[in-house]
Order: structure tokens, then sequence, then C-alpha cells
């Protein structure tokens, strides 16, 4: 929830005129606040893709203030972020509304991109594995291989988001892995080394480099640093 209307039409601009200078086997999804996507989508750059922030489990109905995977799509946005850490901690969303939700994007064409990663407090007790497994599983619960061979998964480490603490790349690599050996488990080996699996813990420029370069880390979900065109720009060009 950040930036005004023209705020936002000038990052786009600031990215557009970068987007020309990106490595090509790299994807750049941005995901502008909803009431601004439509605006976004027809001023972006081919290689710069767009993404909601979250969406409906159903369809249609009556469910005011909410926005439909089939909304999204007939709107030209073909990815969704889904189960982030802030709406776990904030809307109450859990592993069963995630899954919903996975289910009802991949329905209509969407990408999900499915968050998953523990909490402090679970970190210190040694629970990351679990919880990380968990939600993982109960995300793409009742999905075939050709679905989740359509997902996006993104590992947000929250103990190291705004608490001062650091994931160093060692960590980073360690989760990923796990994730991909869970993946494999509950599709095959080859979908889950397709699968891109992100990096969601407080990326910027001065850490990317290091992070990217493990052999499971496929990218970064990033949250500051893309609210500024250089900084977002810096971490692009550094994978």
């Amino acid at each position: 929830m950040n930036k005004s209307i023209a705020e936002t039409h000038a990052l786009v601009h600031e990215l557009n005129e970068m987007a020309s200078a990106w490595p090509s086997d790299v994807k750049v999804i941005i995901s502008p606040p909803m009431l601004y996507l439509t605006q976004v989508a027809v001023n972006t750059e081919d290689n710069l893709h767009v993404a909601a922030q979250n969406c409906h489990a159903e369809k249609y109905g009556a469910y005011t203030g909410e926005v439909s995977a089939v909304q999204l799509k007939s709107s030209e946005i073909n990815f969704c972020i889904l189960g982030h850490s802030e709406r776990r901690q904030y809307f109450g969303e859990t592993d069963a509304s995630v899954n919903a939700k996975v289910k009802s994007c991949l329905a209509e064409g969407v990408t999900p991109i499915v968050c998953i990663g523990e909490l402090l407090e679970e970190r210190e007790a040694g629970k990351e594995f679990t919880i990380v497994e968990a939600q993982l599983r109960g995300g793409l619960e009742g999905l075939s291989i050709e679905e989740i061979e359509k997902c996006i998964v993104a590992y947000e480490p929250v103990w190291a988001i705004g608490t001062g603490k650091t994931a160093s790349s060692d960590q980073a690599q360690e989760i990923h892995a796990f994730i991909r050996t869970k993946l494999a488990e509950i599709s095959s080996q080859e979908v889950a080394d397709k699968i891109s699996i992100l990096y969601g813990g407080s990326c910027k420029p001065a850490n990317a480099k290091e992070i990217f370069s493990k052999p499971d880390v496929d990218g970064g979900l990033i949250g500051g640093a893309s609210l500024n065109a250089s900084d977002f720009n810096a971490l692009i060009n550094s994978y």
C-alpha cells in the first residue's frame, strides 16, 4: 500500500526506460496496488509484467471490496501474489484459504506466486522446516503435477524482515533446497527443477548478488527496494 497514482506512473516510467538493458533471461514482475493495476498494465514494456497482490477465491459474488481471478485475467493481469506473510499476519489467511485462491488463479490462467515462510519465534524454536513444508503442502494441496508446474514459490523468512536480523545466503540456500526437495516429493524432480523459488527476505543491492548466486535461489520477491527504481534496477541486473 505505497505510492500515489502519480508516483506509481513515475516509477513505471523509470523502469520502462531501464527495461531494454535488463538481462534477457530475467523475468521482471511488478505488483502495484490493486487500484492501479490496469493503468500500469497498459503502460509497461513487453518485458515488464504485472501482478496483483491478492485475489478472492470465488469467481463472482457479494464480496464487497474483493477482486477475483476472473476479473484479473479479463484485465490482462497474468500473475497474482498469494499468501504473503502480511496477508497471513494481518488478515488471517490460512493454508486452506491460500490453496483455494491458488486453484482459482490456475483455473483462469493466472500464475500464482505462492508465499511461504516462518516467523521469528518459529525459527528460534527450530520449527522452520516443519512450518515451511506445511505451508507448501497446504498451499498446493489437491493440485495436479501439471498445475504445480505452473506455480511460482516465494520463500519469506519473516524473522529477517524488519527485525534487525539478517538471513545469510547459506540460510537462504538451505531452505530453498529443502523447498525444492519437497516440491519433488509432491510432483516430480523434473517439475521441481523447473519451478522458480524466489527469496523474499530483505533483499537489497548490497546482498543480492551473493544470494542470487545460490543454486536454488531463482530470483527475489522484493519489498522496499522495489519502491526505488535505481535500487530495483540494481537487483534485476545483479541476477
